[in-house]
């Protein structure tokens, strides 16, 4: 029997474990090794960190801090949640641990771009290829950049890196890039380029990624996907918590989703997707616990 059961092991849920285990509550963290956050090369957008971080640094200097509270660390994938009896049973391999509450911080998926894996990690690892304009926006000043996507993900990407650089190139990652007439005028005034084919084959180039289409091949130093991302709330709405319209677990200001003792987090909420905001809604939602757990029974040392 736990005090919380966190399930994901990215800057929310590590955040979230270490408020509760500071709090004397009883937490196991379970973690399928799969955190956005330990894909991210280097970020000179967290505060704190002048010289920059990597993901995995990040994730390991707070998993370092962890070590020092008991913390029970979970390397499995949650399969299901079941509440009953007003607990929750959360069922990981052949293993089911019961718990009084349950943080969600199991973040997105990004749709990758028509490349292989092995093509993926190398440009992702070397900043040839980028998903968030937010974090590193910045380090593409005054480059050469191609977002590939269609219709209002790759508009809404393009107008953002255009405040960053005069060269945008917009190209659909397959199709057309299904963008109406107003669309169309709004990018051409502002200087991005327009190409109407997917890429035929992608690779790395000696700075940057080498796009090969039909007429000729280009050189981007950096490639921005817009092509959306799945949100991992499966487990929440297999119990009935409640959604926003854009598919993110519904939060109250205090992380409480619709199901009494459900809590969320990170990027599954709605919200700016960045670790920091993440760091803080974990800190919220481990608050709010402690203090709801409190209301029903006294928390004494």
């Amino acid at each position: 029997m736990r005090d919380c059961i966190i399930v994901g092991g990215g800057p929310a849920g590590l955040t979230a474990a270490l408020y509760l285990a500071r709090y004397h509550l009883s937490v196991t963290l379970i973690d399928g090794g799969k955190s956005r956050a330990g894909l991210i090369p280097m970020s000179h957008n967290h505060a704190g960190f002048p010289d920059g971080v990597t993901g995995e640094e990040l994730l390991g200097r707070i998993r370092r801090q962890l070590s020092s509270y008991p913390v029970t660390f979970w390397d499995a994938t949650v399969e299901s949640i079941v509440v009953r009896d007003e607990m929750f049973h959360v069922k990981a391999g052949d293993h089911t641990v019961q718990a009084r509450t349950v943080v969600i911080a199991t973040g997105v998926i990004n749709h990758r771009p028509n490349m292989s894996d092995e093509l993926h990690d190398k440009a992702l690892a070397r900043g040839s290829l980028r998903y968030c304009p937010v974090c590193d926006g910045y380090e593409v000043t005054d480059k050469e950049i191609a977002v590939t996507g269609s219709g209002s993900h790759a508009l809404a990407e393009a107008k953002f890196l255009r405040s960053y650089t005069a060269s945008v190139t917009v190209y659909p990652n397959e199709g057309t890039l299904d963008l109406d007439e107003g669309q169309r005028r709004e990018l051409l005034d502002l200087g991005v380029t327009l190409l109407e084919a997917p890429p035929l084959a992608y690779s790395l180039a000696e700075e940057g990624l080498e796009v090969k289409f039909a007429d000729r091949s280009r050189r981007f130093t950096s490639l921005y996907p817009a092509l959306g991302s799945d949100i991992q709330s499966a487990l929440a709405l297999s119990i009935g918590a409640d959604r926003t319209e854009g598919g993110c677990l519904w939060v109250d200001a205090h992380q409480r989703t619709t199901i009494p003792g459900l809590y969320a987090a990170g990027d599954v909420v709605l919200g700016l997707d960045q670790i920091s905001h993440a760091m803080g809604q974990a800190a919220v939602a481990a608050t709010t616990i402690r203090n709801d757990l409190s209301a029903v029974r006294v928390l004494v040392r």
